[in-house]
């Protein structure tokens, strides 16, 4: 291997390695019009449950609309690092065992967590808390988008070089949860989207968050990883220089 090679090997993994620990540094905050929207449909504003809160990125934006805020994860960790709240309460549970009184929750809410669930468990706990025409919302975000001359390097590496290394339940989110059973009156979602303008760095460190990513290096591909970085650090061009980053946000909303 030439020197020139090595040398770009090596900073690309440099680059890659960069908070690949930090979840909650990296990944994307959701707009604070997903809460507006969600707390509108709702049939008042008593309590709101956000069910796989993780660190609480969803959870913290019910606060202000909501008397209460119930946020659930199965994960101890996740939940001691999610920011405290006056509104909110956190719980360490499941979501086929919703810790919370019959008809108690006017609005449900799962965000990027729902393909991990046992669905039929969960909808039935959904129905037993869920107060008369409470809204259940399952929200995810899509793959991201670059600008155009990042982005064909991006989805060949999303697709086809990472793709083999996401677990099954990654293709609900990447249809947007479009084929899993939703047994509710359906309603229409609004159209919203994520957007961030990232240093190289922050791109790479969100990356480094993918189970995806995970996988691959347990699997000893880590020059995937090494030359997709690479790649991306070549086109970026100044690592300092912020370039926009969208996600799509999808959404099965229904009425119980």
């Amino acid at each position: 291997m030439s020197s020139a090679r090595a040398g770009r090997q090596e900073g690309a993994r440099n680059w890659f390695d960069q908070g690949g620990s930090a979840y909650a540094r990296f990944r994307p905050e959701y707009p604070r019009q997903l809460a507006t929207q969600l707390a509108s449909m709702a049939p008042d504003s008593t309590l709101a449950v956000d069910v796989g809160c993780g660190n609480g990125q969803l959870t913290q934006l019910l606060a202000p609309y909501f008397d209460q805020v119930v946020g659930l994860d199965p994960s101890a960790d996740q939940i001691a690092n999610a920011v405290p709240n006056a509104r909110i309460a956190y719980r360490c549970a499941p979501a086929e065992q919703l810790p919370l009184p019959d008809a108690s929750a006017s609005l449900i809410t799962a965000a990027q967590a729902a393909h991990w669930f046992d669905l039929p468990a969960f909808y039935a706990e959904v129905r037993r808390i869920a107060m008369p025409g409470a809204i259940l919302a399952l929200v995810s975000y899509g793959v991201l988008k670059l600008e155009a001359e990042l982005d064909a390097r991006f989805q060949a590496f999303y697709w086809d070089e990472i793709g083999p290394y996401w677990p099954p339940e990654r293709k609900l989110v990447d249809t947007g949860y479009a084929t899993i059973d939703f047994p509710f009156e359906e309603l229409a979602p609004p159209a919203l989207a994520i957007r961030l303008d990232w240093h190289l760095s922050e791109f790479l460190g969100y990356l480094t968050t993918w189970s995806a990513v995970r996988s691959a290096r347990e699997a000893g591909r880590e020059e995937l990883l090494v030359g997709f970085a690479g790649d991306i650090a070549a086109l970026w061009g100044d690592p300092d220089r912020r370039r926009p980053v969208c996600w799509p946000i999808a959404m099965r909303i229904g009425r119980i």
